[in-house]
Formats: C-alpha cells, structure tokens, sequence
C-alpha cells in the first residue's frame, strides 16, 4: 500500500510538473514540492531538492526539443542564465536577512494570472516580428531581466521560470514557442546548480520517491514539449493557460491543506 501511495502521488505531481515545464517553461518544484510534503511527509528542504533534480532532465529534454523545432534562443539564453545565477545568490543572501513570510504565494499568484493572461490576451507575436527586435534591446533586456528574475528566484525561492516567461513575451517581445524554449534552457542549468546545492547541504532524499518524480516529469515533459512545438499559435496560448490556471488553482489546495 505505502508503494502504491507513493506512485500515485509522484505519478501526479510528475505529470503535472511535466505539463508545466513541456508548456510554459514552468519550474517543476511549484507542483512537485507541495504534493511531497502534503502527502508523503517529505521534508520541505529536500522535498524542493527532489523538484529540482526533477527539473534538470525535464527542462533538458524540453530544451532540445524546442531546439530542434528551431524554438530557442541559446545566445541571449546564456548572457540571462550569467546574470540570473548571481542575481539568485544576491537575493537569497538578502532573503536571509529579511522577513519574507508575505511572499511566499507570489510564484502561485504569478502562475495563475499568467495562466489566464494567455487564455484572454494570447501571445500572436511572429518569428519574423520578434527577429525585427535590435540586438541592443535584446542584449540590454536580458541583463535587466536576469537581474531581476534572479533576485527574486533568490528570494521568494519560486516563480523562476513563470518570471522568465512573463517578460520574454511581455517585455522583450519573443514569439511564444521560442519564449517558452528559452526558459527551460535557463532553467535546466539553474535547476542543476540548485539541485546540486540542496543535496549538499542537506539530507539524502529517498531514491525512490526522487526516481520516480525525476521519470514521470521527463515523460510528461517530453509529450507536452512535442505537442507545444507542433500546435498553432492560438492553440498554444490556451493550452499554455489553462495549464497555468489548473496548475496555479490545485498548488493553492495544497497549500491551504499544508496549513
């Protein structure tokens, strides 16, 4: 039966950590962290350390998935990806220092209001449109973005990737697949250094609920990358928001039962 519980519940929170890293670049450790803690008793720190690891191979494989549909953006990826990391440390040195307790549903609230940002005001921006941007603006965007991105993944904990994805589409103006191609790149590498920090100052998580958290997101990472690279525009967008939107909604449950 204890078995049983525990594939439900990584089964779940893979797929639903899957669909949101496949479809909007979303961090694995918004979904898989709470159900963790919620049902298996998993210990917050390592439960966060598990999401994580979870992240790398999904992020991964969604990356060279849009990478291969020619989704992805790796110079302007990795100039942000340098600045978010900094960034991130600089705003958890300031987390510690600094009562934070009021900003721990930011990422959810992000989450939700981009979901149905997407579903009532799609992004329609071309590849042609997004290739017209200077590389000035895109050079300049992105060390302000990963400023600012890496500050507060540093010091909410959360909300990375839902960050990233709200200001290449708002701000910086990236056609949505390429966006979303570009965020899971970046979050592959911070996922990785996140990932390998908690293990290391932290406790051993249990293989066998990490395994299996690790394979359930990559698979369902995988299908939704797939399917996001092959859809239409419009397609896209409302997949991408109603995803953000039940997401966002089942987080806030756990949340309110954790309490």
């Amino acid at each position: 039966m204890e078995f049983l519980i525990i594939f439900i519940v990584t089964f779940l929170a893979g797929m639903g950590a899957g669909l949101g890293t496949g479809f909007a670049g979303m961090s694995a450790a918004a979904v898989i962290t709470p159900m963790l803690v919620t049902f298996l008793g998993v210990n917050p720190y390592t439960a966060v350390g598990i999401a994580l690891a979870s992240d790398v191979l999904a992020s991964g494989v969604s990356a060279f998935t849009y990478r291969k549909n020619k989704n992805l953006d790796v110079k302007n990826g990795l100039l942000m990806m340098g600045i978010i990391l900094i960034f991130t440390i600089v705003g958890s040195y300031i987390s510690s220092k600094v009562p934070s307790q009021t900003m721990g549903g930011f990422s959810t609230f992000v989450t939700l209001m981009l979901g149905v940002k997407f579903i009532l005001k799609p992004v329609m921006t071309t590849k042609a449109e997004m290739e017209a941007v200077s590389k000035k603006r895109k050079i300049v965007g992105s060390i302000i973005s990963g400023v600012f991105v890496g500050f507060i993944c540093g010091f909410v904990g959360a909300g990375g990737g839902m960050m990233m994805l709200l200001i290449l589409t708002g701000v910086l103006g990236y056609e949505l697949k390429t966006a979303v191609g570009t965020s899971v790149f970046i979050m592959t590498f911070t996922a990785l250094t996140g990932a390998v920090s908690h293990f290391s100052l932290g406790d051993s998580p249990d293989v066998l609920v990490m395994a299996l958290c690790i394979l359930f997101t990559f698979i369902w990472a995988r299908i939704a990358a797939k399917f996001a690279n092959k859809a239409k525009p419009e397609t896209l967008n409302r997949a991408v928001g109603v995803v953000l939107v039940v997401l966002g909604v089942v987080i806030l449950g756990f949340e309110y039962l954790v309490k």
